[in-house]
């Protein structure tokens, strides 16, 4: 999941700095900003490479400016605060050791060795005093070091620091800012009047030119985390912040996110009784209580339905194979480490299921197959395990224990892209019918690491033919390069959210190697024996992961559809509860799920309590309602509508239902007839 964006800035033109100058000269004598949103921070060259402002070129170059609002020039801001809040923390606590501190989408982390973890009262000390810091607009100095043994001796008491030099290049230079591009450097921070140095850290760059550059910060939470990522290894405390290129964007940014928190599917999961995760169970492993497996039972029936009327097949598997299956799938060489240990029976290795797709080719290998049952559509909702590491569990989005709505789709080359162009299709309908409608495709392709099996030739295909499925859908489509499964490439769906935030979804991949290594054939029609082509397909990802996406989409108010509880009867006094108890057996018999509050509480506490549990409809009746046989509406936004007949009342809950309305209702949008 990701946040939205905000918009980025018009392109600025190249600038040409002259051999001698710094790039920050030149972009003055150029007119562009140095101020403000749009304030140039750092440039491009034409490698591609981010440069201080403070770069003297030795010939003439020409680069690209980058603003404080691109995804460059704010990541560039974040780096920088890192820097601030190390300064800061080392200035509050001499004997903290630093870890890394990279820029990361929306903010910034650093992490530190000290001898407690940090507080809440720690980070609002830290964040007045990296305030103080900004202020006194010191200035980023870079300076180059001549050998490993220097940089060795300056770092002599940052062990961390002195690990990265070891490893100078052994490292993800996406987060590790310290060391790459061939040299060692350590940018100085400088008190801006004498120009003595305040603080240094070990960094490749680039930096914004001073302090001042960092026009908001916030530090946002405290957590532990393992010295880079190997639980193996020390653990750290890792303070998180966000930077923004003007107070502006940070306080959008922080509504945001407080309107995330809001929507949280684990706060929503407990106010609303849905599901829980009991320490007795395991982490990542969640249980979903009555009214979570009514909205999930309702997500799966829909889809079963439309899947049938798609020409799926529906298929079971086991939960538990023995090791060899996924040695001849292949999973075992390359996702070992997020799978469950094996169980030994027998003097052999089992697993606990970590995919389907082997599997369901057993079963299309199962019996001879003919050219006329292709495609063959298999389809199920199957259980799967995967070890994933404590620090990302999150809720129901990242678990442990998984359905996944798995399809796998054997069919000839020739059918292969008309196949993907309609599957393409039925998966962004079926999405839309649960809500979810701002779309775009993300086409995941081979890498350069040796963990990818099959021939480029195979590969090349694969990719064109499923990028050509992609462009033909007319939706946005961005580049994941070396992303894609170790068999083949994949289309991802990705979903916008209520909120803005995108969520990676549905997953299409071709596959020309798993049928080899499975051996499945077919019978073409001059009788010989040919290969089909897999297409792995995900609709969900997991019923797990939807249902949380779409708990934070609609806020917990799921569409009345999908309501655990869909109409409430609430009584003004007791006499007139058996009124709403006629009303409730005839919704019943109508298939809607209705309850009657006859509890002790007072009408408005009920109508407060029911409205809290975001029940779309609530039917209200007093003597008059009785007497006329009528019942009154009232809607989640508190809009009422009175005195509708009771059978019109039933129409018109009944119908909206069977229209899978995703809206909620309200007095605006529901039409009755008095």
């Amino acid at each position: 999941m990701s946040e939205p964006r905000p918009p980025a800035a018009e392109p600025t033109p190249h600038v040409v700095v002259p051999a001698g100058t710094t790039a920050g000269a030149a972009v003055r004598e150029a007119g562009l900003p140095g101020k403000g949103p749009d304030a140039i921070v750092v440039v491009r060259d034409v490698d591609g490479r981010l440069r201080d402002l403070s770069w003297t070129p030795e010939a003439d170059a020409q680069v690209e400016p980058v603003a404080a609002n691109t995804d460059d020039g704010r990541s560039v801001i974040r780096h920088s605060a890192a820097h601030v809040l190390a300064q800061a923390v080392q200035q509050q606590f001499p004997e903290a050791k630093l870890g890394i501190g990279p820029p990361v989408r929306d903010g910034f982390y650093y992490d530190f060795a000290v001898d407690r973890p940090f507080t809440p009262e720690d980070l609002q000390a830290l964040e007045k005093r990296m305030k103080q810091i900004v202020k006194g607009s010191q200035r980023f100095s870079r300076r180059k070091l001549d050998s490993v043994e220097a940089a060795r001796e300056e770092l002599a008491n940052e062990p961390f620091k002195l690990e990265l030099v070891d490893l100078k290049s052994d490292v993800d230079t996406d987060e590790v800012m310290e060391v790459g591009g061939g040299e060692l450097t350590i940018y100085d921070n400088l008190d801006p009047r004498s120009g003595e140095q305040v603080w240094g850290d070990l960094c490749r760059g680039p930096h914004v030119p001073t302090t001042k550059h960092i026009p908001a910060f916030k530090l946002t939470r405290v957590a532990a985390a393992y010295w880079r990522g190997d639980e193996k290894n020390p653990q750290l405390q890792r303070i998180y912040g966000t930077a923004w290129e003007s107070q502006e964007a940070q306080d959008t940014y922080l509504e945001r996110l407080a309107e995330a928190e809001r929507r949280d599917h684990r706060k929503l999961g407990a106010e609303l009784d849905l599901f829980s995760f009991p320490e007795e169970i395991g982490s990542g492993l969640p249980v979903f209580h009555p009214k979570g497996g009514i909205i999930r039972r309702e997500l799966e029936n829909y889809s079963r339905r439309r899947h049938e009327e798609s020409g799926y097949e529906f298929v079971n598997t086991p939960h538990i194979t023995k090791e060899q299956l996924f040695l001849t799938s292949g999973h075992l060489p390359y996702y070992a480490d997020t799978m469950f240990p094996p169980l030994k029976f027998d003097e052999e290795n089992y697993y606990l299921k970590a995919m389907n797709c082997p599997m369901h080719h057993l079963i299309f290998r199962s019996r001879g197959r003919s050219y006329r049952e292709l495609p063959l559509r298999l389809f199920e909702f199957g259980t799967v395990y995967r070890y994933e590491k404590s620090g990302v569990v999150h809720g129901l989005t990242r678990v442990r224990g998984l359905t996944m709505d798995d399809s796998h789709i054997y069919c000839t080359k020739e059918q292969m892209p008309g196949e993907l162009r309609s599957l393409l299709r039925f998966v962004l309908d079926l999405l839309a019918d649960y809500g979810l409608s701002d779309f775009y495709l993300e086409l995941s392709t081979k890498g350069d690491t040796g963990k990818f099996i099959g021939s480029d030739e195979e590969w090349a295909e694969a990719t064109e033919t499923l990028r050509q499925a992609a462009v033909d859908s007319g939706l946005e489509l961005v580049p994941d390069p070396g992303g894609a499964a170790y068999y083949g490439p994949k289309i991802s769906v990705q979903a916008k959210d209520a909120i803005g935030r995108s969520w990676q979804m549905s997953t299409i991949q071709v596959d020309f190697n798993h049928p080899k290594r499975f051996e499945l054939a077919y019978t073409a029609p001059d009788g010989s024996r040919q290969m089909p082509v897999v297409l792995h397909r995900a609709l969900f990802g997991s019923i797990e992961r939807f249902f949380g996406v779409l708990t934070e989409h609609y806020a917990g108010a799921f569409p009345a559809w999908l309501a655990p509880v869909q109409v409430v009867g609430i009584p003004i006094a007791d006499e007139h509860a058996p009124h709403l108890a006629t009303v409730a057996e005839k919704l019943r018999a109508a298939g809607i799920r209705v309850d009657v509050d006859t509890s002790d509480d007072r009408m408005q506490k009920k109508i407060r309590n029911h409205t809290t549990q975001k029940v779309p409809f609530m039917l209200l009746a007093g003597g008059k309602d009785v007497e006329a046989g009528a019942v009154s509406f009232r809607f989640r936004d508190g809009s009422q509508i009175n005195g509708v007949p009771v059978d019109e009342a039933v129409r018109t809950v009944v119908e909206w239902v069977e229209r899978r309305e995703n809206a909620s209702p309200s007095a605006e949008t529901v039409k009755v007839e008095h």
